[in-house]
């Protein structure tokens, strides 16, 4: 091969090398909202309504879902939006009706993990990160905002930016310390944190409930114990026997968030509080720890 050959070679190659920057510059940037619902609701919810409880308060996640938008909007000023991604629970990955409202919405995509018996998230960091490397492997997105904290999240921005993407960090303001991880702090492009100004309008704190026979003498510890049972025999068949076995190894102990629901399912059966009444508390959890041990 002669030096005109070889000049003629590389002249085909700078064309097509130009043709190519060319059509990529017509193409518009294109970025992606990650948001770790879990996250969201324990940190806003601590910051505007003091507790992490999702039952104590409601959540305008329509709402909250177009401050991101806006935001993303004037962050990425030159970019589209390809679409919201929504991660949660579910126990057995079915549809709350709140969760089924916030799918319905336009431009959102719900992803939905499990949710054990101990009320915790299961799959949602995997899912995150599955949608996160495939969308940065394919090019659908140049940037991606992610909303969340846990160190396992790593793994996900690790990942996009392996392809290319630029992965940006958005937090919830934290009363104390901090609620996102020092590794995912470290490895994302850039971070921004939503304060309670942000966060406030998006969080309604739910009244506490009140019953019509509170002055009336409160049950009997055994039907405290009855009812306990009660709700065991109907969580095992809504939950699943493996979920509930799950708790078995923690006996006498109750996850604080199963025996919140325990507690406040028992009030609604009895519809009375339980509040300030101790040893009736204590049956309760006997009774429903009785069921259990029963059936296993």
């Amino acid at each position: 091969m002669n030096d005109e050959d070889i000049a003629r070679r590389l002249e085909r190659t700078n064309e097509l090398l130009r043709r190519m920057l060319a059509e990529v510059a017509k193409t518009p940037s294109t970025h992606a909202i990650f948001v770790d619902a879990g996250y969201v609701y324990a940190s806003a919810g601590l910051l505007v309504a003091g507790t992490e409880d999702r039952r104590a308060f409601d959540l305008d996640a329509e709402g909250l879902i177009d401050a991101f938008i806006d935001t993303a909007r004037t962050i990425f000023a030159d970019s589209r939006l390809l679409r919201v991604y929504w991660y949660d629970g579910a126990r057995r990955r079915i549809h709350t009706a709140e969760q089924q409202s916030i799918a319905e919405l336009p431009d959102v995509k719900v992803r939905l993990g499990n949710l054990n018996a101990n009320n915790q998230q299961k799959g949602v960091d995997s899912l995150i990160r599955s949608d996160l490397e495939s969308l940065a492997r394919h090019r659908a997105i140049s940037d991606a905002a992610l909303v969340g904290g846990d160190e396992d999240l790593v793994s996900a921005v690790e990942a996009a930016q392996g392809y290319g993407a630029r992965v940006h960090l958005w937090g919830i303001e934290s009363a104390e310390g901090r609620n996102q991880a020092e590794p995912l702090l470290w490895e994302v492009d850039s971070q921004r944190v939503f304060d309670l100004d942000f966060c406030r309008p998006y969080i309604t704190r739910r009244p506490v409930t009140t019953y019509e026979n509170e002055g009336e003498p409160p049950p009997s510890r055994d039907e405290a114990r009855f009812v306990g049972a009660q709700i065991a025999a109907t969580w095992l068949a809504e939950r699943g026997a493996e979920q509930m076995a799950e708790l078995l190894p923690g006996r006498p102990y109750l996850p604080a968030g199963v025996d919140q629901d325990l507690l406040v399912e028992a009030e609604r059966v009895l519809s009375r509080s339980l509040r300030g009444h101790a040893l009736l508390r204590r049956a309760l959890r006997d009774g429903f720890w009785q069921h259990l041990q029963s059936r296993f």
